[in-house]
């Protein structure tokens, strides 16, 4: 099987004096990039460590990120990306449970990974150590062959139900990805200017790896944090040509700083989206601003980016489109199961399952978890869908969010729709709350948009005329601000949690911990 670091090399021939990485003041050419990872891979073999070997990354972004991580796929280990936001308890499971070897991270990081690194864990810092780590290797080093289904990329899931699961993701999975991508979602070319804003241990890094195999310049977004009016200037600034990720919630922030911003984006010619869903009203925004430059995927960590896609600038843009997940990429088999694991009909809700060359090799060190996501044959997905009879998915919510009231299942994403075409509510997030008649009953938490003073029977009232009565909420709590992880995704059991009704009277008096209250209704 090919080893997915060959893509590299390969540009590297075609392209050896275009600009492959610029951060901030840093450029690195193509030629140079793959010198850099060649040392890194040998310097990585001349340590002690073997091919299969877990390395983890715990930094922002940067070039060492991608060199780290292409190294360890051409010595033939296995890359492990951590989230860069993650405490130390959650690092350190992370760093057991992969049994990593090596762990590279940033200055910013150093304090906490001292905390939690063992004696069984080399630690290199990324500055003058890595620098030294390089110049041990030779850029002569030969990219490593591999045997069948070798895994490339170890992706943790974010352990919202218990201990997080690391998904083995082999070179086979991410070339198939990146052939999908290449095909349907975004057409790289070696004169692009791709921005990466997402983190690299998600899906900015896997879908590096196209941009990369086709030369392209990748810009890797030096700021701390996403700031909306800050990534349009730089679109301007650098003609950035593509966006190659975005979660909704960041969509929505470049729509609210478009206007005060002015900056001029003729440039872009496709930005990918995908992560959450893309609430209506917010896509006919998008729509409006930017036109069809913009792509949405569905995918999982367990069958990475590339499920379903919908591609703006092909068909019509009519609210049924919109709100649709698309269709599924060639080759990428992906059905609705029953209960029971049957099909069920055009128009009817069910899980989502999928099989294909994208879908992973099961979960590390845990072959029940690996069987039960892995039964007959298809990845079973944990999300609700169903097909319309233009053989398009619509993603509902996770089976584990749907709230069953009086036996009848509600979406919280048809409440949420609802709530946000009015124009009072900038944010909304909904979910079940424990009912001793009901079993659930549907609450709201809403973040208004600032100069609005919507009250809460006013928007109990506007969903009585959009959805059926059932599906209303019977509580809205407004806050300031809500939960969200490192794509920018609300946390909905998180605010679920926070907000649980009890008996200590925190939300009538605005003091719960965590989240900032402004009204309870």
């Amino acid at each position: 099987m090919p080893n997915i670091a060959t893509t590299l090399s390969a540009a590297r021939r075609l392209h050896a004096g275009r600009t492959a990485l610029r951060h901030a003041d840093r450029d690195m050419t193509y030629a140079e990039l793959d010198d850099a990872v060649r040392s890194f891979a040998s310097a990585l073999l001349a340590s002690g460590l073997s091919p299969g070997d877990r390395v983890a990354v715990f930094a922002k972004n940067c070039p060492e990120y991608v060199i780290t991580m292409y190294g360890a796929f051409a010595a033939g280990m296995v890359i492990v990306p951590v989230n860069a936001k993650l405490a130390g308890p959650e690092l350190a499971v992370i760093l057991e449970d992969s049994e990593t070897r090596l762990l590279v991270h940033d200055a910013a990081s150093a304090v906490l990974v001292d905390e939690v690194a063992g004696p069984d864990l080399a630690t290199l810092g990324i500055g003058p150590a890595f620098d030294r780590f390089l110049a041990v290797g030779s850029p002569d080093q030969q990219v490593a062959d591999l045997g069948e289904d070798s895994v490339a990329w170890l992706f943790y899931t974010s352990g919202t139900t218990g201990r997080p699961k690391g998904a083995m993701l082999t070179h086979r999975n991410l070339t198939a990805m990146m052939w999908l991508e290449l095909a349907d979602v975004c057409d790289y070319r070696a004169e692009d200017v791709v921005l990466h804003v997402t983190p690299l241990s998600h899906g900015g890094g896997l879908y590096l790896l196209g941009a990369v195999a086709r030369g392209a310049t990748n810009l890797i977004h030096s700021g701390s944090s996403f700031v909306a009016g800050d990534v349009l200037r730089l679109i301007e600034r650098e003609g950035v040509t593509v966006i190659a990720f975005l979660a909704p919630t960041m969509i929505v922030m470049l729509l609210d700083a478009d206007a005060e911003t002015g900056a001029d984006t003729a440039s872009l010619r496709r930005a990918v989206y995908g992560g959450a869903p893309m609430h209506l009203d917010h896509a006919r925004r998008m729509v409006d601003r930017f036109g069809g430059v913009f792509v949405q995927i569905y995918g999982q960590g367990e069958s990475p980016m590339t499920i379903t896609y919908l591609d703006l600038a092909r068909g019509p843009v009519d609210d049924d489109r919109l709100i649709s997940a698309g269709v599924p990429h060639p080759g990428v088999e992906v059905a609705v199961f029953d209960a029971e694991d049957r099909p069920v009909t055009v128009g009817t809700t069910g899980e989502i399952c999928v099989r294909g060359d994208t879908v992973m090799r099961g979960y590390l060190g845990n072959p029940t978890a690996t069987a039960a996501a892995l039964r007959n044959g298809w990845l079973h997905t944990g999300d609700v869908g169903r097909y319309d009879e233009h053989g398009r998915l619509t993603l509902l919510d996770r089976s584990k969010d749907v709230i069953i009231s009086g036996g009848t299942n509600i979406y919280p994403r048809e409440v949420e729709d609802a709530l946000l075409l009015h124009p009072g509510v900038r944010q909304v997030v909904v979910f079940g709350e424990p009912d001793d008649v009901w079993g659930e009953s549907v609450t709201a938490a809403v973040v208004r948009e600032a100069a609005a003073d919507v009250a809460a029977d006013e928007l109990i009232a506007w969903c009585r005329t959009l959805i059926a009565g059932f599906k209303k909420p019977k509580r809205v709590v407004f806050v300031e601000e809500l939960p969200s992880n490192a794509y920018g995704k609300v946390l909905r059991r998180e605010v679920r949690d926070r907000l649980a009704a009890d008996s200590t009277g925190h939300q009538r008096d605005g003091r719960l911990p965590g989240l900032s209250v402004r009204r309870t209704s």
